[in-house]
């Protein structure tokens, strides 16, 4: 049976990489690709990374109506395809989306059946350190990017889970754990 999974958490609290590693264990897993009108990071590639477009033709798919959710997020717009997911979850695929705050509460609204799990840093220290180590933006951004995760951190109650990324292995476990003891929500 198909299921919608959320997964959310602050910018730097290593949303992206325990979800590469969760993909490579569980190839039947579809994680959805997210349309964004930010430019291209080295080595990220448009169709797999996300769908890169323009300002003007991601008002066009949120005119339309054919995204699940979208945000502003650093300046920058993301979206959640909904053709694509919605396609998925009929053919019983388990689709996890990995989206922000915003995103995930408008998920909630229109699919309130949907795994919610909410990542957390093991402190803001932390946070700010692995923030800092990608070396990818301002002072300014920086600055912006951990006022946010203050934010969202106390908003990570509304998730029915709560996982702290403070050992990789751990925090990959519990995420699989989750998906696996709630497959049949």
């Amino acid at each position: 049976m198909g299921a919608l999974i959320v997964l959310t958490g602050p910018s730097g609290v290593g949303k992206g990489t325990l979800l590469r590693s969760l993909i490579q264990r569980h190839p039947e897993l579809y994680l959805s690709v997210s349309v964004t009108t930010r430019s291209p990071r080295p080595g990220e590639i448009d169709g797999k990374n996300y769908y890169f477009v323009s300002r003007s033709a991601f008002e066009r798919l949120v005119a339309n109506g054919e995204l699940l959710e979208w945000a502003e997020f650093a300046g920058n717009f993301y979206g959640t395809p909904r053709y694509a997911v919605e396609a998925q979850i009929r053919h019983g695929k388990r689709v996890i989306l990995e989206i922000e705050l915003q995103g995930a509460r408008q998920i909630r609204k229109n699919f309130p059946d949907a795994l919610q799990i909410f990542i957390l840093p093991p402190s803001l220290p932390e946070l700010e350190y692995r923030i800092r180590s990608r070396a990818q933006d301002s002072e300014a951004a920086i600055a912006r990017r951990l006022q946010r995760a203050c934010a969202e951190i106390e908003a990570a109650d509304e998730f029915d889970i709560r996982i702290v990324n403070d050992d990789f292995a751990k925090a990959l476990d519990h995420i699989e754990e989750t998906l696996f003891a709630t497959a049949a929500r």
